[in-house]
């Protein structure tokens, strides 16, 4: 059983119990939201896109299923831009992403007469990550990577000692996300100073999982993704500390949270369509126990949960929803 199984199966134990206090006590659920009637809550909460909080939003669903059985979350992941093409095309309930929505899809959305609502669900430290038999590269700063990832280093920078004269002879392999990641925009802009400026020639893939693999079976890899997946593999990957003009900082729940982690720190969202909130009870009562349970999902999907504020901010977007 992984880590990520057994953190759910305690904390699933936990949310669990408090249920069934609940209800001995008032008839409620552990998200204070009412029930039809003695059977529970039934029907389905559909979930699209970032790769990166999936793991979040599975982590909900599982300990959610404890709470109302008969209710099936589903949690694809098409990346980022993937998710939001379907949500504005009124095919999910809530959109995962890694990133803020942009202008365009947000016109399509009114298009189609999709309202939403977003909400900061966790924070996320993107990481810069090696081959754990790197023991070479241990800071770089903005300026290194961007050398590395830059539009102009394709087919010039090809290896380690060209990033620093001091690193080995060593062939650079590189693993990124793909164009529908919101990691993918992310980095782009933070590192090379333009969303999907980047050089061609790097294995890219939506999913996390592929890079992980990419990273642990080339000794000269480099690689970029969520922080939750270097603490999953910490066998088949380590992180590297980034400069960003202040000093090297590793990426770590402290630093994401103090804003010290520059320029990789980010937070992470979930869209949600106004009209499956107030029409659907399942999917309020899953969106509401997602938001009020979020420190216990972050501990679960090992991401960093919402600071107070962030969380009371959440709350206070979905009651303006009623």
């Amino acid at each position: 059983m992984s880590y990520r199984s057994l953190k759910l199966a305690g904390l699933s134990a936990t949310i669990a119990a408090a249920a069934l206090v609940l209800t001995a006590c008032g008839g409620q659920p552990a998200d204070g939201t009412g029930v039809a009637d003695g059977d529970g809550l039934s029907g389905s909460v559909v979930a699209d896109g970032s790769s990166t909080v999936a793991p979040l939003t599975e982590a909900a669903a599982d300990l959610f299923r404890d709470v109302e059985p008969g209710v099936n979350v589903t949690v694809a992941t098409s990346g980022t831009g993937g998710g939001f093409k379907k949500f504005c095309a009124d095919e999910t309930d809530i959109s995962d992403a890694s990133r803020p929505i942009k202008d365009e899809e947000a016109a399509l959305c009114a298009e189609a007469g999709v309202e939403f609502t977003e909400i900061v669900i966790a924070n996320d430290g993107l990481s810069v990550v090696v081959n754990p038999e790197n023991d070479f590269a241990q800071c770089l700063t903005v300026e290194q990577l961007n050398t590395i990832w830059a539009p102009e280093a394709e087919g010039t920078i090809t290896n380690w000692n060209q990033v620093d004269p001091s690193f080995p002879d060593l062939p650079l392999a590189l693993f990124g996300a793909g164009t529908d990641s919101g990691t993918f925009d992310y980095f782009t802009d933070e590192i090379n100073g333009e969303e999907g400026a980047i050089r061609a020639d790097y294995s890219p893939s939506e999913d996390d999982n592929i890079i992980v693999q990419g990273v642990a079976g080339d000794e000269g890899a480099m690689g970029f993704l969520g922080l939750s997946y270097v603490e999953e593999n910490p066998d088949s990957m380590k992180a590297l500390q980034v400069d960003g003009g202040e000093g090297c900082v590793a990426p770590s729940e402290e630093t994401v949270r103090d804003g010290s982690y520059s320029p990789l720190g980010r937070p992470l969202f979930i869209y949600v369509n106004n009209a499956s909130y107030t029409d659907k009870p399942q999917v309020k009562a899953f969106i509401d126990f997602y938001v009020e349970n979020e420190a216990e999902v972050a501990e679960a999907a090992l991401v960093i949960g919402l600071t107070e504020e962030q969380k009371a901010t959440a709350q206070d977007e979905l009651a303006t929803l009623g």
